[in-house]
């Protein structure tokens, strides 16, 4: 049986007081989490470490979410990582773009408690493992 302690969430927020919050309901739930600030830090982590699901802010500096996701998907051995856009705008532009490049999901900041976006995380991995 798949338990939440079998997956690594990389979270990249680069607002660390939001991203100590998602860290803690993440870790609550028994997930193993690895946070950092930068698209470009989270390229290097994923080098290392295989990752169960990608948490990314649209807001990122240098390279934003949607184009760390272009990336993501655009890696034949990344591809098939779940990524969730986590945005603070709620335009359907943006909803529209994280689906296109493949997000597996999209959560306006503001409209989820944290917990909520724990439960979208446990929906992703479980239906898919």
């Amino acid at each position: 049986m798949t338990r939440a302690s079998d997956f690594t969430i990389l979270l990249i927020e680069p607002d660390e007081f939001l991203a100590d919050i998602y860290e803690k309901n993440l870790i609550m739930e028994d997930f193993k989490v690895v946070k950092t600030t930068s698209a470009e830090r989270a390229e290097s982590l994923m080098k290392k470490k295989d990752f169960s699901l990608v948490l990314v802010s649209a807001s990122l500096p240098k390279m934003n979410g949607f184009e760390f996701l272009e990336k993501i998907k655009s890696n034949a051995k990344t591809s098939a990582l779940p990524v969730v856009i986590l945005s603070k705008a709620g335009n359907k532009e943006d909803f529209v773009r994280a689906r296109v490049l493949g997000a597996s999901g999209f959560i306006i900041k503001a409209h989820f408690q944290p917990s909520e976006v724990v439960d979208k995380i446990k929906q992703i991995l479980f239906n898919k493992s």
